[in-house]
């Protein structure tokens, strides 16, 4: 089995990884990252890369053995992250949030939304520890 995770470089991406890593360790299951787009202020809309991907695995202190990255050019992050699911049979699906002020926590960022209301499988939502970006 596989875990997905949405990542980009980010906070809520570091926040997914990290928790990619601690249940794959628990759990030996490989790990496919799905690497959306974002914003970059000096490339544009662009993905992290896999070289990218694995130095950052490599900074939070390990590289999953099975590992695999997946980027798109789709601009719907939900989407995006459902299609990789269905593409590993996936058993869990961790994304990151934003932390949010008191009166927006009642609602989801409308990608995170999809994902949990979409996928097939568990999803684990993770707070990005750093305060935002």
């Amino acid at each position: 089995m596989t875990i997905v995770v949405g990542y980009s470089p980010s906070g809520q991406g570091r926040a997914a990884l990290s928790a990619a890593l601690r249940y794959g360790a628990r759990t030996g299951e490989g790990l496919a990252i799905a690497s959306h787009q974002y914003n970059d202020p000096e490339r544009g809309v662009t993905s992290a890369s896999e070289d990218e991907v694995r130095a950052e695995l490599r900074a939070l202190g390990e590289e999953p053995a099975q590992l695999t990255v997946h980027s798109s050019s789709e601009r719907d992050i939900g989407e995006f992250i459902l299609t990789v699911v269905d593409e590993v049979d996936a058993s869990l699906v961790i994304i990151g949030l934003r932390r949010k002020p008191p009166i927006g926590k009642l609602n989801l960022g409308a990608s995170a939304r999809r994902v949990v209301l979409g996928a097939p499988c568990p999803v684990l939502a993770v707070k990005d520890e750093s305060g935002g970006e």
